[in-house]
């Protein structure tokens, strides 16, 4: 992929403190694909190797809460960035990814980030560090997200039991 490809996103956390020359790096390793709505990207408890940056659409993250019951965890937009801790920690999703609105998604696999960051290490220090405070911002605005998903469970588990 050419540099140019990279233009929509430029602003993305993912790219904070790169400049031309490291995203032209990058671009290289990045491949595209254009996805329709609906599109199923990963699946919650699956294994995961790859990062995805949107360039355009909207990805929609759900949370298994019951059996075929999916809570809305986020809906990302253009610059953002899902699927982040796949290529620093590997392992299982922790959510189910799908295209809710059509667009193209940027992708970089586990094998070739880790390629990009023996060959140019200093490089590969700030995209670990923009995973990171991308993953910390997550999780710091989702923090109420997720006393609500506690208490939604405890009363879906409350009322299940008084209806026996």
């Amino acid at each position: 992929m050419k540099l140019e490809a990279l233009d929509d996103v430029r602003d993305s956390a993912f790219f904070k403190g790169l400049e031309d020359g490291d995203l032209a790096l990058l671009a290289e390793s990045f491949q595209e694909k254009e996805l329709q709505e609906g599109t199923t990207v990963f699946i919650e408890n699956m294994p995961g190797e790859t990062l995805y940056l949107i360039k355009s659409g909207a990805v929609r993250i759900t949370k298994m809460m019951a059996e075929r019951e999916d809570k809305i965890v986020l809906v990302l937009g253009p610059e953002e960035v899902f699927g982040e801790l796949a290529i620093i920690a590997g392992g299982q999703r922790t959510a189910t990814a799908r295209v809710a609105e059509g667009g193209t998604l940027l992708s970089l696999s586990r094998g070739d980030f880790d390629t990009l960051c023996e060959r140019h290490p200093r490089l590969g220090i700030k995209l670990v560090r923009n995973i990171v405070e991308v993953f910390s911002r997550r999780v710091r605005e989702s923090e109420q997200d997720y006393y609500d998903m506690l208490r939604w469970a405890m009363r879906r588990n409350s009322s299940s039991k008084e209806n026996r």
